[in-house]
């Protein structure tokens, strides 16, 4: 089958390799459609310390396709059967699996390999975050659940309430998500990116206000002067990664605000802080890491009921072999996400 390896950063290539079999509890799933991510971008440009273990090996994790061989003792499932599998499964027997935190476990599994035509889903993840398709869903779809079950995580720490004003911080396919269900919500949104397509779509997706942040001199006054008396917002949330984004979001936030610093900075960096400010204004700072098996229906649910528009973060679609190029797209900010098409 046909394959993308990873040898090493900006060093991926397309080569022939054997078709996977499916070993006990394992599907082996045909892709129609893979998606790419910032994680992928980041993965491409410096490598990844948990998700790459050694190379060449395959990569890619948002996908969507058929069964195409069922391993043995796997039950629920048919060969022809339209499914989307999850990046991962936790083992829930772990110290952070049994506090109610299995986003964290100490085992989790992660899956890699969506730039292929074939792949080989790992018993615990079909135990757990292999999903069948409801009718009405495409393939491209589909393969949106991962990334938006990582939003539907962040969102639910956010608690956000009805009424409440929150600020976006970056416009890519995250923070566009976070955007749209801060809207469900009831929220009032203050999105902010440097990219004008972005904030247009923004708009699309519910923001209240834009900020063009290449276009003024102060993003955290721009932001504050679109609160009541400039106290700032009830929920920032940074869906960079960035230090200096990270800071933003922290100046936003009003007194006994909330802040999500949702976008993973590169690792060795760090960020300055008001020790003020957060001890007297009672600011909560918080990370929120990956998904649960909860989150990943939830977000199929989501866009199967067409409460998130997933066509709208698809902007482009390409061919296996122009992966490469469709990566390239991303990290100009000329596209949000692109459907690769084995």
């Amino acid at each position: 089958m046909k394959a993308v390896l990873f040898y090493a950063p900006g060093d991926i290539r397309l080569e022939e390799i054997a078709r996977p079999k499916a070993g006990p509890g394992e599907v082996v799933v045909e892709i129609e459609a893979a998606l790419t991510c910032g994680t992928d971008l980041k993965t491409y440009r410096r490598g990844h310390p948990v998700m790459i273990q050694k190379a060449p090996t395959v990569f890619g994790h948002e996908l969507a396709g058929v069964i195409a061989e069922l391993g043995p003792g796997v039950e629920g499932f048919s060969v022809g059967q339209r499914v989307v599998a999850a990046n991962s499964a936790p083992c829930n027997r772990c110290f952070t699996c049994q506090r109610g935190r299995p986003n964290l476990c100490e085992n989790l599994e992660f899956l890699n390999g969506a730039y292929a035509e074939y792949i080989a889903i790992p018993a615990r993840i079909v135990e757990q975050n292999l999903l069948p398709l409801p009718d009405g869903v495409t393939f491209r779809q589909a393969a949106l659940v991962e990334p938006l079950a990582c939003v539907v995580h962040g969102v639910e720490r956010s608690r956000i309430r009805l009424g409440d004003l929150v600020c976006v911080i970056g416009q890519g396919p995250i923070g566009l998500m976070f955007t749209r269900l801060a809207k469900l919500k009831g929220a009032r949104v203050i999105a902010v990116d440097r990219i004008p397509f972005r904030l247009e779509k923004a708009r699309h997706f519910g923001a209240d206000e834009l900020v063009d942040a290449s276009a003024v001199p102060d993003s955290v006054e721009a932001v504050r002067g679109l609160t009541p008396r400039g106290r700032g917002v009830d929920v920032a949330i940074e869906a960079v990664g960035l230090p200096e984004t990270w800071e933003q979001a922290i100046a936003m936030a009003r007194r006994g605000g909330l802040v999500n610093l949702f976008g993973g900075c590169k690792p060795g960096t760090h960020v300055k802080l008001d020790t003020r400010r957060i001890h007297y204004d009672e600011l909560e700072i918080i990370g929120v890491f990956h998904h649960t098996p909860r989150y990943v229906r939830a977000a199929l649910s989501l866009i199967s009921s067409g409460q998130m528009d997933a066509d709208a973060l698809i902007t482009h679609e390409m061919p296996l072999e122009r992966l490469e190029e469709a990566l390239q797209l991303v990290a100009s900010g000329e596209a949000l996400k692109v459907a690769i098409i084995p």
